[in-house]
């Protein structure tokens, strides 16, 4: 059957009009579905955690060809290369011998070579939107690694960090096709793992005005949400601003747990240490932390595709030409607690209830030997009465090797007391 349609009538010169309204809308609109997220989520992590790397440390071959693979994404999505050769900011790393003193971060010397891949998209605005995530990890494991069996073995750190990796090139494609008041920086770091070496660097010798980044969202570990949709947001107190935007952009019912503080163990605290608003995105530990069964297949993609459209609507809400003020946090004044002992649990970051609750035990440490087990809540070590992490963080820090003492825990409704020895 042909249909003829009277191309002179008032309805389809309406009918035009509207569809030529819908392709103007369609083409500065982005409409990335989820679907399009999950599988670019996978292919990047699927790269990136693979033994082909051998788990990404900063100055191997494996660190290399991940640079290589966010810097063609970059490139791909039309971003426009940011660093100081290219997509690369190439730096180098010289670590002292004594344990006291600071590895040197600059461009020369005989050190590590480690590279950032900085893509940037300019929208002509006075501020920018600076978003980063570490795409090193441990290699074959050696210091940081918390794997105790007895050959090498390679560490993919598919959660830690090419879940946040992953994340920063499917947010990139997202706001790539949107219009927006501010610009937007993205930041792949190296050497986070050995002492936030890249974003440092990069930090104090940005390729943007240091003065024009209006906010800072850091994504390390996003990819292991838990089935209570549990996102840990730190850095909340860098900024009057975060509270309120934090609460708003959270229409998927997530269970979001906040702190304050603008330091922390990750890359946002280079930029928390340069007066810039923060926040750091965290779905939480897991058994497999800092080893090697850290792999693509334990990720949970759903719950990263809610991680990034969380972003996405935080961005969204915060899309004025007004700069956020920055508020210094309370710990800016390094005091933080240093330890020469551990009990040999993986915290649970994600709690919020009064204690501290494991979400871990290594074997042949304190914990292990006092019977303590997963999902026990510590609530005193010693002396000391363990409100949080950070009552249990100071608590613990007061010890040495050693050192003899007792710790409380809640399993359930029962509490139990056991001696320990550090």
């Amino acid at each position: 059957m042909i249909i003829i349609f009277d191309l002179n009538s008032t309805n389809m010169k309406r009918l035009f009009s509207l569809l030529m309204v819908i392709t103007l809308i369609t083409a500065c609109t982005d409409f990335t579905t989820d679907k399009e997220l999950m599988t670019g989520l996978k292919e990047d992590i699927g790269y990136l955690a693979s033994d082909d790397l051998e788990g990404r440390a900063i100055g191997t071959d494996g660190e290399v060809l991940a640079a290589r693979y966010i810097a063609d994404k970059f490139k791909e999505i039309g971003l426009v290369p940011k660093g100081t050769d290219r997509y690369f900011q190439v730096f180098k790393v010289n670590k002292s011998t004594n344990p006291h003193e600071e590895a040197v971060i600059g461009t020369d010397g005989d050190g590590v070579t480690g590279r950032n891949v900085v893509g940037f998209i300019d929208n002509g605005a006075p501020y920018t939107i600076a978003l980063g995530a570490h795409y090193d990890h441990l290699g074959y494991g050696n210091e940081g690694s918390l794997y105790r069996g007895e050959d090498a073995a390679i560490h993919n750190g598919a959660d830690d960090n090419a879940s946040g990796t992953a994340a920063l090139i499917q947010l990139a494609k997202i706001l790539s096709g949107k219009k927006s008041n501010y610009n937007y920086l993205f930041m792949a770091f190296s050497g986070e793992e050995n002492g936030l070496w890249g974003s440092n660097y990069y930090s104090k010798n940005s390729t943007v005005a240091v003065d024009s980044i209006n906010f800072m969202i850091n994504m390390d570990m996003v990819g292991r949400m838990k089935e209570d949709k549990s996102l840990a947001i730190n850095g909340v107190g860098t900024s009057p601003a975060w509270p309120a935007a934090v609460e708003t952009a959270n229409t998927d019912s997530l269970k979001i747990v906040t702190s304050e503080s603008g330091v922390g163990p990750s890359d946002h605290t280079s930029f928390y240490l340069q007066d810039i608003p923060v926040l750091h995105l965290f779905t939480g530990q897991h058994p497999d932390y800092h080893r090697p069964s850290d792999d693509s297949d334990k990720i949970n993609y759903e719950g990263m595709v809610k991680v990034i459209r969380y972003i996405e609507r935080l961005i969204d809400e915060l899309d004025s030409e007004e700069k956020l003020a920055f508020t210094a946090t309370k710990d800016d004044s390094g005091s933080s607690p240093r330890f020469t002992v551990s009990l040999g649990v993986v915290p649970d970051y994600l709690y919020d209830g009064e204690g501290m609750r494991i979400d871990g035990v290594t074997e042949g440490k304190p914990a292990a030997a006092a019977g303590m087990e997963k999902g026990d809540i510590v609530m005193r070590l010693g002396d000391s009465t363990i409100v949080d992490m950070m009552g249990y963080m100071r608590a613990l820090s007061a010890f040495e090797l050693g050192d003899e003492t007792t710790v409380e825990f809640k399993r359930g409704e029962e509490v139990k007391l056991s001696k320990i020895k550090f």
